[in-house]
This record gives structure tokens, sequence and C-alpha cells, in this order.
């Protein structure tokens, strides 16, 4: 029996939601926005700068990612290096580290991808191929 028919077999298709948190001007947003495309994959785009994770929803993605929350700065980004924070984050308290990057989008790594699953923050077509 095909499992799209609803026939009860082994395998169970699954909906997949994909969120993919980016910014306009980034290269590397715009090649996994086209390597997404290009594989026919549907996803949710998110402005990263206007419409930026909230102290609560990162707190979620971290844990759903299993990644260190440094992994979540964008330390090439401007604003990091403005504000130094390769000198203050080894100081800062989690709870710092999370108002931070709640406070604005530019200072989160991008792209962000979201399913039910998992979070990854950059691009990496190995990664991303395993996660979807």
């Amino acid at each position: 029996m095909d499992p799209r028919d609803g026939g009860g077999g082994p395998f169970q298709w699954r909906i997949i939601m994909i969120k993919v948190y980016c910014y306009s001007k980034c290269t590397t947003c715009k090649k996994a926005l086209k390597w997404l495309d290009d594989n026919k994959i549907d996803y949710s785009l998110i402005d990263i700068k206007d419409d930026h994770p909230d102290e609560k929803t990162l707190r979620n993605y971290h844990k759903k990612s299993g990644l260190p929350l440094r992994k979540f700065f964008n330390t090439s980004g401007q604003l990091y290096r403005e504000m130094e924070l390769s000198k203050k984050l080894p100081d800062m308290s989690e709870d710092e580290m999370f108002k931070l990057l709640a406070s604005d989008g530019m200072l989160v790594k991008r792209p962000l991808l979201v399913t039910d699953d998992t979070v990854l923050t950059g691009f990496k077509e190995d990664d991303w191929r395993k996660a979807l």
C-alpha cells in the first residue's frame, strides 16, 4: 500500500515545518535559500533583522539545537565586533547572553534553520541535508 493514500503501511509521511531566519544582504543566507529552492524544499522565510526571535524562543531553539550558546552569536558580524563581544562573552551568564541575543537579530548567527526537531546555525550543506 502507498502511505500517501493513508493506507497505514509502516512508512508514514510527515510534514516538516521549516523556518529560516535570514538577512537579505547575507551571502551565506542567499546560498542557503538557493540550496533550499534547488532541492524544492518549502520553507517559511523570516527576516532576522526585522523579526528576530525573542528570548523565550531563543531559549527553546538553544535547547533543541544541543549547541553551545556561543554558537548562536554572529561572530563575524559588525555589531558583534563593535561591541567587542569576543572579550565580554566569557564573563557573561547564560541569562545575559540570551538577553543580548534577543535584543538585536544582527547578533544571531545566520541563517538559522528551525524545524520541528532541529535547530542549525549557519549553512553547512551536509548538515542541512541530514536535518531535512
